[in-house]
């Protein structure tokens, strides 16, 4: 099954040319999550050809406007695309007024329903679920409340060994063994255990999302051993100062978080806009933790 995350902005607040504002999808099996929609968000969908249908969840961060600008305009889209399912958006108190009130006062009236989940940003607890997801927030410490979330998939069922399967197998048969469950004796074979023709069940994969935060090293017990770590990396780390006084955080501060939470992938975003040049924050990470990738605008990760 499908676990794929796609960048579609990792810039920080400032515009610059050829980098957007936060923004990711979450592809599980056919499912689109999408996790921040900073401006320009459906412009960058469009670009990397992701489906505005396909989005069963959004999840915001926190109300700076580069985490959340790009909302209404697609929501507007999606509307004007008949859209009737209802979707589910997850954020900090106030992200509802907020929708809500430009609803209101531009008289769009959507042909969808807004299912809203407020996220307590101080704690970290369990926030979505579906069939294949549980997602958890994760406690930031920015200058307003900001949640990240943490994305663990539910354990899947171990697949059937062909060459364990014995022959003659009818399709509904088959069908029963594939979901999980034993076939009783009959009185043309005898019973056949599911764990007698399957191989092991696939690891769960979790992935973890830290949006604007000062350095936290407790948070790393909350994401430890997780497959793949974004975490913003808005500063060099000679601009330590200047990262606590903003309430972000350096590339080298978020390779030691990394290492000390035994992840086996990082992705470095949220780039200050002075610097042109993204190498030299990959560079300061890579001397902590060597298995880090800037999360540069289309990039594809597949878990």
């Amino acid at each position: 099954m499908t676990f794929e995350l796609k960048i579609l902005g990792s810039a920080s607040a400032t515009p610059t040319i050829g980098r957007h504002p936060t923004a990711q999808v979450l592809t599980v099996d056919a499912h689109n999550y999408l996790i921040d929609c900073g401006e320009g968000t459906q412009w960058q969908m469009l670009e990397y050809r992701v489906r505005p249908h396909h989005l069963r969840a959004i999840f915001i961060s926190h109300l700076h406007g580069d985490h959340y600008f790009g909302l209404f305009g697609l929501l507007g889209t999606m509307h004007l695309q008949g859209r009737t399912q209802p979707l589910q958006i997850l954020g900090p108190a106030g992200l509802d007024e907020v929708l809500t009130t430009q609803a209101r006062v531009s008289n769009m009236q959507l042909g969808f329903a807004m299912e809203f989940t407020t996220v307590n940003t101080e704690i970290h607890a369990v926030v979505y679920e579906d069939e294949h997801l549980t997602v958890s927030s994760l406690p930031m410490r920015h200058r307003i409340p900001c949640a990240g979330y943490l994305f663990a998939e539910k354990p899947r069922r171990a697949n059937l060994l062909k060459e364990k399967l014995p022959a003659g197998l009818r399709p509904e048969q088959l069908a029963r063994l594939a979901q999980g469950q034993d076939l009783p004796a009959d009185d043309q074979q005898p019973g056949l255990r599911h764990a007698d023709v399957a191989g092991p069940a696939p690891t769960p994969r979790r992935y973890a999302f830290f949006s604007d935060t000062l350095y936290t090293p407790a948070l790393a017990d909350l994401i430890r051993g997780a497959d793949l770590l974004y975490h913003e990396a808005t500063f060099l780390d000679e601009m330590q100062e200047r990262a606590a006084q903003t309430h972000h955080s350096t590339a080298r501060q978020a390779a030691q978080l990394a290492r000390d939470a035994g992840v086996k992938h990082l992705l470095l975003g949220h780039f200050s806009s002075r610097y042109k040049k993204l190498e030299p924050l990959l560079h300061e990470a890579h001397a902590v933790f060597a298995a880090t990738s800037l999360a540069t605008e289309g990039l594809v990760v597949s878990l």
